[in-house]
C-alpha cells in the first residue's frame, strides 16, 4: 500500500525541514525508494539538500496536491515525503475536505501519516490540539519532540494532549539535541547528512573529525527512533 508522509507542525522554526531531511537520508540509507515534495517556495530544504529526490509543490493549488496522491498510488513501492512549510494547514485541510482525501485513504488506496514536529513551547501544544480536534483518528500521527528547539516538554505532558494523541495511536519519537555549531556548518555548506558524516575533506562541509563523529552518533540515535516509528 502507498504511504504518504506529511511533515508539518504549522509553526515556523520548530524543525520541520530538518526532520524532512533526516527522513530522506534515512530512506536513502535503508535503500527504501521514495519521492519527495517540497512546499516551501523560498527555502525548500528537500530541494536544497536532496534535489535529486524532490520536486516543488504548491499547497494552494489542488492540481499539485492531487499529483502527490496520484504519484503515491501509481508507485506504491515508493514512500512519499511532503515537507510542509509554515502556515499551510488551512489550504491543506480545504483540499482534503473538498477532494475526499481521507475517504479515499479509508478505502485502502493509501495510508496518510502526519508527522507533527514540536518544540517545547505552548504554541506547539496548541497546534497539536487543533490538529487532533480536526482529524481525531482519521490520520496516523507521529509526534516528533525536537530537543534541538528545547528539551523541557512539561507543557506538553501536563496538557493531556500527549496522552490523547497516544490513545489515537500516535507514535512518539524524540529528536535529540545536536550541537548548534555542527547544524550551522551543515546548513552553511548545504551538505547532506551523508556528507556530514563521511566527507573527510573539511573544505567540503566545514566539519572536523570530532564534529563528524558527533553527527554519526546523533544519526545513529535518530535512526533508532525512526525504526520505532515504522516508517
Amino acid at each position: 500500500m502507498a504511504n504518504i508522509h506529511f511533515i508539518g507542525g504549522e509553526k515556523g522554526g520548530v524543525g520541520k525541514s530538518l526532520v524532512a531531511r533526516v527522513l530522506a537520508q534515512y530512506l536513502i540509507d535503508r535503500q527504501l525508494p521514495f519521492l519527495g515534495f517540497d512546499s516551501d517556495r523560498s527555502h525548500g530544504a528537500l530541494m536544497r539538500f536532496y534535489s535529486g529526490f524532490a520536486s516543488p509543490v504548491l499547497v494552494d493549488r489542488y492540481e499539485t496536491l492531487d499529483a502527490i496522491v496520484e504519484a503515491a498510488v501509481d508507485q506504491p513501492e515508493r514512500r512519499v515525503l511532503v515537507d510542509l512549510a509554515a502556515q499551510t494547514h488551512d489550504p491543506l485541510v480545504r483540499w482534503m475536505d473538498e477532494s475526499g482525501v481521507l475517504d479515499l485513504a479509508a478505502e485502502g488506496s493509501f495510508t496518510l501519516n502526519y508527522w507533527h514536529v514540536m518544540d517545547a513551547g505552548k504554541d506547539s501544544v496548541d497546534l497539536l490540539k487543533r490538529l487532533l480536534d480536526r482529524f481525531e483518528g482519521r490520520l496516523q500521527y507521529v509526534l516528533v519532540l525536537n530537543q534541538i528547539r528545547g528539551d523541557d516538554f512539561t507543557i506538553l505532558r501536563e496538557s493531556g494532549e500527549l496522552d490523547r494523541a497516544r490513545a489515537l495511536g500516535a507514535r512518539v519519537i524524540t529528536l535529540r539535541h545536536l550541537h548548534d555549531t555542527v547544524i550551522n556548518k551543515i546548513d552553511a555548506t548545504s551538505s547532506s547528512f551523508w556528507a556530514a558524516q563521511n566527507a573527510a575533506d573539511k573544505a567540503t562541509t566545514g566539519l572536523g573529525l570530532m564534529e563528524r563523529q558527533r553527527v554519526k552518533t546523533w544519526m545513529r540515535d535518530t535512526y533508532q527512533q525512526l525504526d520505532s516509528a515504522q516508517l
